[in-house]
């Protein structure tokens, strides 16, 4: 685990564009060991392009980002980031078993864990954390987009991450998946790891989010403690976009492109 004072990721004055598009414009975030923090924003408002050049899918134009304390270019513990993006559905046209799926979360080139036993220890521990264990010997095709997405989280976990990061996890989810999902959480926020969440709303995970940031048109307009008793709607850039609403979820996970 890293030192207590150093931050597990840090960004500052991060700027990107997409398409020659500016995206991000100076956006400052902190993510601190065993911090829970949500990244909230309307559609188009950077949420998903603020986790990606964190995990170095999109590249800044500006600004700078420290990953346990390392400046980005020297970053090499990648084993210690387990990244779950917004789902699609291209996990059901995959032709391997739960078991496969979530194992190749632990083939990523920097770290390997093989097929011994440490590898299917964690495996196990890692679908156990999202309650498909029993499932895993069925195909990834045969779920439900609910058990999907625990499976894509599944696979996370078996690097045993320090930092998780997670983009819009409950879109488009059964609740008894939302419901399994915030168990997870709380198990990582138990164990002292930091999870930074894209979300739409809070939802089931309003009680273990520790600290809410908020984005709008690419800047940071709001980061501190997430409201409590009024919810999400008085939160800047809220659009009335509910996930719990199976059509407007799939609208809105298609939506956020930034």
């Amino acid at each position: 685990m890293t030192e207590p004072r150093t931050p597990v990721a840090r960004l500052t004055g991060g700027t990107a564009s997409l398409g020659g598009r500016p995206v991000l414009r100076g956006v400052d975030l902190t993510v601190h060991p065993g911090e829970v923090v949500a990244l909230l924003g309307a559609n188009g408002s950077g949420k998903s392009t603020l986790v990606r050049t964190l995990v170095g899918l999109v590249p800044l134009t500006g600004g700078t980002i420290e990953l346990f304390g390392t400046p980005f270019a020297r970053f090499r513990d990648w084993s210690r980031i387990g990244y779950v993006p917004q789902r699609t559905t291209a996990a059901a046209g995959v032709p391997a078993s739960v078991r496969e799926v979530v194992a190749s979360g632990l083939l990523d080139g920097r770290r390997l864990f093989g097929p011994g036993r440490e590898g299917r220890a964690a495996v196990d521990a890692a679908l156990d954390a999202v309650g498909m264990r029993d499932r895993a010997r069925d195909g990834i095709a045969h779920l439900s987009g609910g058990q999907q997405q625990r499976v894509l989280i599944a696979r996370a976990l078996a690097r045993r991450p320090d930092l998780l990061i997670m983009d819009e996890p409950m879109a488009g989810v059964d609740l008894r998946s939302q419901e399994v999902l915030a168990g997870t959480l709380r198990g990582q926020q138990e164990q002292g790891r930091a999870v930074l969440l894209v979300l739409h709303e809070l939802g089931p995970l309003e009680p273990l989010i520790d600290r809410a940031v908020v984005l709008r048109e690419g800047c940071v307009c709001h980061d501190g403690p997430p409201p409590r008793a009024v919810g999400q709607h008085a939160l800047p850039g809220h659009d009335h976009v509910h996930p719990h609403d199976d059509h407007t979820a799939h609208h809105a996970g298609m939506g956020l492109l930034s």
